[in-house]
């Protein structure tokens, strides 16, 4: 499972024009599901999202002190299959990238755990296998990539 994380002043989607969901401060997380990937590698991701370390207090000088629960920000989560390409030659390939009717199910699942362990009110997300517009106010720019099968 692969997740590009974005902090941002702002992010939102759009699929047709009509406005599918939008955040503030936080993170956008483009999120990449392979063929592989498990719970496991669901934990891992939400574990990091939650912890990760990039936003700094207020009240110091002091980068890289507080997560996105700490700021009580929210996350605009984007499923992105593309993410699992590989390129042979020029064309890429998703050989890798979970088929479409089970990733949905697991990227359900990714965005339940997501809620769960921090607040529902605070996760946003796309639409499943739309084509979307993205678009975002990166803030920094930070700009993350985990990857949970380099990091276990």
């Amino acid at each position: 499972m692969k997740a590009i994380i974005q902090r941002v002043a702002k992010a939102s989607v759009t699929v047709s024009d009509e406005l599918i969901s939008s955040i503030q401060n936080g993170f956008c997380v483009l999120v990449g599901i392979s063929r592989e990937d498990t719970e496991k590698d669901i934990d891992y991701i939400v574990r990091k999202l939650l912890s990760i370390r990039l936003f700094e207090c207020q009240d110091s000088e002091k980068k890289w002190t507080k997560n996105i629960v700490d700021k009580d920000f929210e996350i605009l989560c984007v499923s992105q299959f593309t993410l699992q390409s590989t390129l042979k030659g020029t064309k890429p390939d998703f050989h890798q990238a979970m088929g479409a009717e089970q990733s949905k199910d697991f990227y359900d699942k990714f965005l339940q755990k997501l809620r769960k362990d921090f607040k529902e009110d605070k996760i946003k997300d796309g639409k499943f296998g739309a084509m979307m517009q993205v678009h975002i106010q990166n803030d920094g720019p930070v700009t993350i990539i985990l990857d949970s099968k380099k990091e276990q």
